[in-house]
Parts: C-alpha cells; structure tokens; sequence
C-alpha cells in the first residue's frame, strides 16, 4: 500500500499556464528528468528542496505557492 506524501503542488497547473512547457522542459531548466517532473506532478515524489526552489524559479514564484501542506 503506497502513502501519500504530506504535501501537494501545482506544478502541471503551472507549467500549463507558462506553455507550451513540456515536462522534459520543465526537467531541463531544473535538472531533472522527465520522469521526475511526472512523478512530482502526481505526488508520487518527494523533491529535494534545491530542486522544489529551481522549479519556483522557473515559474518566478514563491516555493509556497508551487507545494503545500496537505495534511
């Protein structure tokens, strides 16, 4: 049985809103792959916070409104 992580994001409703931004593109500007980009959007991963701060940056936001609290 599979835990949900604590938190959520809006990572995907992000990328959507500054497209066409693919998730290898996404990985690309972070450093990540793709497959990391597409398990952080499902919340299937947790990502480090260097990489939580890079992909707030690319969308020119505060990390708090990229990830949240949950639970």
């Amino acid at each position: 049985m599979s835990k949900s992580l604590p938190f959520a994001n809006r990572v995907r409703e992000l990328r959507e809103l500054h497209g066409p931004m693919t998730q290898t593109d996404l990985g690309k500007a972070v450093g990540v792959t793709r497959q990391t980009i597409a398990a952080i959007e499902v919340g299937k991963y947790s990502p480090s916070l260097e990489s939580a701060f890079r992909i707030a940056r690319v969308f020119g936001v505060g990390i708090e409104d990229v990830f949240f609290w949950t639970g």
